[in-house]
């Protein structure tokens, strides 16, 4: 089985892409930086679970949700 790491980033990138937006503007949003979301995305990132939950709520998801996709 793949990495929860690897999982994880892409079930992000597939749910930011639905939102149209930038790892840029969607780090903004998130109040995060640009690279953590971009490691996240490529796998890199052990995210913690506040950034989980900033991250479920910037794209509108609850946690569940969000984690659905990985």
């Amino acid at each position: 089985m793949e990495d929860i790491r690897i999982r994880f980033g892409r079930a992000l990138r597939r749910q930011r892409q639905k939102l149209g937006v930038s790892q840029e503007a969607f780090a903004d949003m998130c109040q995060l930086d640009r690279t953590y979301v971009g490691g996240i995305e490529r796998g890199e990132r052990n995210v913690a679970l506040v950034n989980i939950e900033k991250i479920a709520k910037t794209l509108r998801l609850s946690i569940a949700q969000l984690f659905r996709g990985v």
